[in-house]
């Protein structure tokens, strides 16, 4: 709680300790008040307590222990990909994705006057979403924790050669002025967002609605591994939506894959599917089946 900037930790303690009073009803995000994962947990849920944590773990760690039932992460955006580390501290929470949430993305340029700016602090997100707009005013990026941490830290420096890009709430929250407003460079900038629990849905429970699977792998070290562990997918009719590589460890010599398939547990396709990967792989492991937000295709 003590790496917010101070403008923040009025809003911390009282969010955390709501919170602390029904962890049932608690939805745990990444940032301080007023960041798009406080958005998106408002948006998603708008019954939530949100619990605000410094960072990735510490929102995970809130579900593991019991302090939130749910937390509520950013894993990709459409301008500027994925998340850095998301694709590691899933698989290794031990918590299963139960949901996922696509939350449009607007942002705004706050500081305590008009400018000129020298400097705009930001999550790194933020800064490649807007990258455009900073080099053509010659506005240097500075990376933040969370945008609008940044919103909070401009404040607490009381520099006003600063600014800070973050959701226009951050603003309103932490008495900034709103310089400008829609400077994405993209106008359809959309993040989505899963959401964790301690257990995993039951494929059963769905319903028959259209359903997303998430899970990584591993394939063995040997030639056309992967070609052959994907052809299950192709060969049953499975529609593979995303798939994204990372090293794991400094051997470079086996690479993990994190994949997204449209299907559940107990669809003969997908189960066929699964099977063939799995005899061309070291290591399969679900991270979780749930409803799809939004139709892929």
């Amino acid at each position: 709680m003590h790496s917010y900037p101070e403008p923040a930790l009025a809003l911390v303690r009282e969010m955390t300790e709501e919170a602390a009073r029904e962890p049932a009803r608690t939805l745990s995000f990444q940032g301080a008040p007023g960041c798009n994962g406080h958005r998106a947990a408002l948006d998603y849920d708008p019954g939530c307590l949100p619990l605000p944590c410094f960072s990735f773990e510490d929102a995970l760690d809130a579900v593991k222990d019991g302090t939130a039932a749910h937390a509520i992460i950013p894993i990709e955006n459409s301008q500027n990909g994925r998340v850095a580390d998301i694709h590691f501290l899933l698989p290794e929470s031990g918590l299963s994705i139960v949901g996922e949430y696509f939350l449009p993305i607007s942002y705004a340029v706050m500081a305590l006057g008009d400018g000129p700016f020298s400097a705009a602090y930001s999550h790194p997100q933020a800064l490649g979403q807007t990258r455009k707009y900073l080099r053509e005013r010659g506005i240097v990026p500075m990376v933040y924790s969370d945008t609008a941490g940044a919103a909070a830290f401009v404040k607490e420096q009381g520099d006003p050669e600063a600014c800070a890009i973050a959701p226009r709430i951050a603003a309103e929250l932490y008495g900034l002025k709103i310089v400008a407003e829609g400077i994405a460079d993209a106008a359809d900038n959309t993040t989505r967002f899963v959401v964790l629990a301690q257990e995993p849905l039951d494929p059963a429970v769905l319903d028959g609605a259209p359903v997303m699977t998430t899970f990584v792998f591993e394939v063995k070290n040997q030639p056309a591994a992967l070609y052959k562990a994907l052809g299950g997918f192709a060969t049953n009719g499975v529609n593979m939506t995303k798939l994204e590589s990372y090293q794991k460890g400094a051997s470079f010599a086996a690479t993990t894959f994190f994949c997204d398939i449209e299907g559940a547990p107990g669809d003969p396709q997908f189960d066929r599917a699964m099977a063939e990967l799995g005899f061309h792989c070291d290591s399969v492991r679900m991270l979780g089946t749930y409803r799809q937000a939004r139709p892929r295709g």
